[in-house]
């Protein structure tokens, strides 16, 4: 079979270009001089648009990834002898080299299992149960990814009772949401109703998945537990001396909910995806597409067809699963594409 050109369009949401509005907003940031280190009047912008979408005078921070955002904003909770509890496929334990126990300088991951990638509440409990006293580590936040990492999305409801068990528990409530706009185009809710009114502490808000070349956000919702972060961002070489080419991209997204309507495209193209690969490749669909994400079982003929067709794309959990990401600029042509390759490699 003749290899084609490489494809990358559903290895991961990572691969898309610069959203249009995003592109913009930077190129107006290259002209003339400004502040540096984040005294500019491009980063302030983005903190009060940021305040307006929560509405909630919450405490906002720049960084240049989701690892550094998750692993700081943990860090500025926990000390070495804490631990996070965290769902057994969360980022923060497969994907982000050990980064929350390095800059919390030992606090360990507790791994909870739950079906379709959510936290399942008698596991947290009995993790916490197992560290009755000084001789383990002292839970100290419980971390949440939304979107989960196998697509699927917390309601409000779960979320509050979740801020709920790790607040009686004197515990914080860490929310990774590299994909939170698809969670949010997903329930079609406010920001504040799966945040601060459900209980969350600290939200990494994503932006590269969302449209953006880099840059994410740390938002504290009680400005009191953000005190001192700008030095810890500064100590990880988080603070960018030209912060406002961070910022202006970030007011493109947010700016006319541009950051909502690339969501909705990419959930609305993986609704599709998985529709087109079910009716017309019999493709087994694993997990209930809600976000952007679609896992589907292949064999290894079929994959390592599509593979020499040129398509790119991961597996995840178990040899023949693998993972298809959507994004703000999938289309319904590339989707037709993919899938009649799968049933040409099906066949």
């Amino acid at each position: 079979m003749e290899t084609r050109r490489r494809r990358d369009d559903f290895a991961s949401d990572n691969t898309a270009p610069i959203c249009p509005e995003a592109r913009v907003m930077l190129e107006e940031a290259n002209t003339g001089n400004a502040p540096s280190y984040g005294d500019d009047r491009r980063t302030r912008r983005v903190g009060e648009l940021v305040r307006e979408l929560f509405e909630r005078d919450c405490a906002v921070y720049l960084v240049f990834n989701g690892t550094a955002a998750n692993a700081l904003a943990l860090a500025q909770l926990c000390q070495s002898h804490h631990a996070v509890i965290c769902h057994q496929h969360a980022h923060l334990q497969t994907d982000e080299c050990g980064a929350p126990e390095f800059f919390t300088k030992g606090a360990k991951l507790l791994l909870a299992g739950g079906a379709d990638g959510k936290i399942d509440m008698e596991l947290a409990a009995k993790l916490f149960d197992q560290q009755p006293e000084l001789h383990a580590q002292q839970p100290r936040a419980l971390s949440l990814t939304q979107s989960t990492e196998l697509g699927t999305v917390y309601t409000a409801d779960e979320i509050r009772v979740l801020a709920d068990f790790a607040h009686q528990r004197s515990c914080f409530l860490h929310m990774d949401g590299a994909r939170f706009a698809n969670a949010i185009a997903a329930l079609g809710c406010a920001p504040k109703l799966i945040t601060w009114q459900s209980g969350v502490d600290v939200l990494c808000f994503g932006g590269t998945k969302n449209g953006l070349a880099a840059g994410e956000l740390v938002i504290f919702f009680e400005k009191k537990l953000a005190r001192d972060f700008e030095y810890r961002l500064k100590q990880a070489g988080q603070l960018g001396s030209k912060m406002r080419f961070l910022a202006a991209p970030w007011i493109g997204l947010l700016t006319g909910d541009v950051w909502l309507r690339n969501a909705r495209h990419a959930n609305h193209m993986a609704a599709h995806l998985a529709e087109r690969l079910r009716a017309e490749a019999r493709i087994d669909i694993i997990f209930p597409v809600e976000a952007n994400t679609v896992f589907v079982r292949l064999s290894q003929r079929c994959a390592q067809a599509l593979r020499e067709r040129g398509w790119d794309f991961y597996s995840f959990i178990e040899p023949d699963v693998y993972r298809l990401m959507c994004s703000w600029c999938t289309s319904e042509k590339t989707i037709a594409e993919f899938v009649a390759d799968v049933a040409a490699a099906n066949a």
